[in-house]
């Protein structure tokens, strides 16, 4: 965010606009709704200024811009032609520690007019830091048709209501709860209605009603490999209801930018052979926090249950009675192979796709080698990145051909993505050569040869392309058995 977002109070502040043709005029326009004093300095203005002028609503200087005009203005619009004086005007506000905004010229400017939705006074801005003007306004055209025009009336009706709900509602987590069922409830509805007499009424009536005992609750919830756009709808909501967050550390800061402000995040996450908080300690901050009333999201990457020990939780959550939802995510072989332009299953050479966890002796050991080294299928290994060399050696010493494609992508579905390819005679090597780190996800089968040639998101893969997979179609279609070779870590 290049933007600090501010919204300034300019009601009987003074206000210079320099240029007096159809620009300034709408700068001014919005000024007035302001309720600043405005003066507009410029040899013409358009009829619409003059009778404002005429009018007393503004002032007018028809002579030519002064430095001394800054001595006690908040802020400035040079709104000119003359590009020399709309920089010479940028430079005085500048040194005078003024904001100035000039018309079409972001570099110029220390604060930009955005697109407005008004619903007063609840006001949405949108900018686009002065880069694509256009495209903040097709948004707010956009969020127009999506805003009741009675959310004015609403914001104005909690706000003769706030000193009094914050009486009755001391503690934040109960007083959130009253203004969802007031922003939701029939009061809004009423509202919508154009009855806002009987809107008040109803609102004094909830305030003045027993408070309904506050029963906290678990939302288990699947925040994907780490792209904020591969969240669910209803995620995003959980984010936006919870009153605590406990995340893992692999939940990127971008899906985390999404949560409400004001909810406490707790990171327990876990990391090869670091771990910030152990399972027992999870478990007991669930309950903590839950029996004090709270909405808690335990956010997971991923999938909640691929490998996540999603499981885990919900059975102690359901021995202690406490109410919980799961909200799946996408989880990490689904995306990382989506992002690397790898399909998991191809009708021609690969069946079935197996998903592995293997970061620890005891899991590595109850898996069954000799079936993970079957052809026509796919591998995705979970969390091993450290293991690599021994995973290497026991797939091949148990079938599975050396010249198998691979593709060990690092940081899937985020920026900073890096899809690294070869054979799996030269996994270890290459991992090691390239320093891949976790979080990393390895794909192993034929299908991984098309990392090469189907890239799409982030730098190409680095490795030198396998064989291709393109021979002729079978006969028909085969049936695709998804296997997950799950074990507990």
């Amino acid at each position: 965010m290049k933007l600090y977002p501010l919204f300034a109070d300019l009601s009987r502040r003074a206000v210079l606009v320099v240029g007096g043709g159809a620009v300034a005029e709408r700068k001014v326009a919005a000024l007035l709704g302001a309720q600043a004093q405005i003066t507009v300095n410029a040899p013409e203005l358009t009829p619409q200024l003059q009778r404002w002028v005429a009018a007393g609503r503004i002032a007018h200087r028809p002579d030519a811009f002064r430095e001394a005009w800054l001595e006690r203005v908040w802020l400035v619009v040079a709104a000119t032609s003359d590009t020399e004086l709309n920089r010479l005007i940028a430079t005085f506000a500048g040194l005078r520690r003024i904001f100035v905004n000039v018309v079409d010229d972001a570099a110029l400017s220390s604060f930009h007019v955005p697109a407005v939705v008004d619903r007063a006074p609840l006001t949405i801005a949108i900018s686009s830091g002065g880069e694509a003007p256009m495209l903040a306004r097709l948004l707010r055209e956009r969020l127009e048709t999506l805003l009741d025009h009675s959310l004015g009336a609403l914001a104005t009706l909690a706000a003769r209501l706030r000193r009094r709900i914050r009486l009755r509602y001391p503690e934040p987590a109960a007083r959130r709860g009253f203004y969802e069922e007031l922003f939701a409830g029939p009061v809004a509805a009423l509202l919508r209605q154009g009855r806002p007499d009987e809107a008040w009424q109803a609102a004094g009536q909830a305030l003045a009603a027993p408070s309904p005992a506050r029963t906290g609750s678990v939302m288990l919830v699947g925040a994907g490999p780490g792209d904020p756009g591969l969240l669910t709808l209803r995620a995003l909501r959980a984010l936006n209801e919870a009153d605590v967050i406990l995340h893992d550390r692999l939940v990127s800061a971008e899906v985390l930018e999404l949560a409400r402000r004001d909810a406490e995040r707790i990171e327990v996450g876990k990391q090869a052979g670091h771990h910030h908080t152990t399972q027992d300690g999870i478990h007991a901050l669930l309950l903590q926090h839950a029996r004090a009333g709270r909405r808690v999201v335990r956010l997971k990457g991923g999938d909640p249950f691929v490998f996540g020990r999603g499981g885990e939780e919900l059975e102690f959550l359901r021995a202690h009675g406490i109410p919980y939802e799961v909200v799946p995510g996408i989880t990490a072989a689904v995306a990382c192979a989506a992002y690397a332009g790898v399909p998991l299953t191809h009708r021609d050479h690969a069946q079935s796709v197996r998903f592995v966890t293997a970061h620890c002796r005891s899991s590595r050991d109850t898996l069954d080698w000799a079936a993970l080294a079957q052809e026509r299928q796919t591998l995705a290994v979970y969390m091993g990145v450290a293991e690599l060399a021994e995973l290497q050696a026991r797939l091949v010493a148990h079938g599975r051909a050396p010249s198998t494609p691979f593709a060990l992508v690092e940081n899937g579905s985020r920026p900073e993505q890096r899809v690294v390819t070869g054979t799996l005679a030269h996994l270890a090597e290459r991992a090691k050569a390239h320093g891949v780190r976790s979080p990393a996800l390895l794909i192993l089968g034929e299908v991984a040869s098309l990392a090469t040639s189907l890239a799409w998101f982030g730098t190409p893969p680095l490795g030198a392309a396998v064989h291709d997979i393109r021979p002729a179609r079978t006969a028909g279609p085969a049936a695709t058995d998804v296997l997950a070779a799950v074990h507990r870590a």
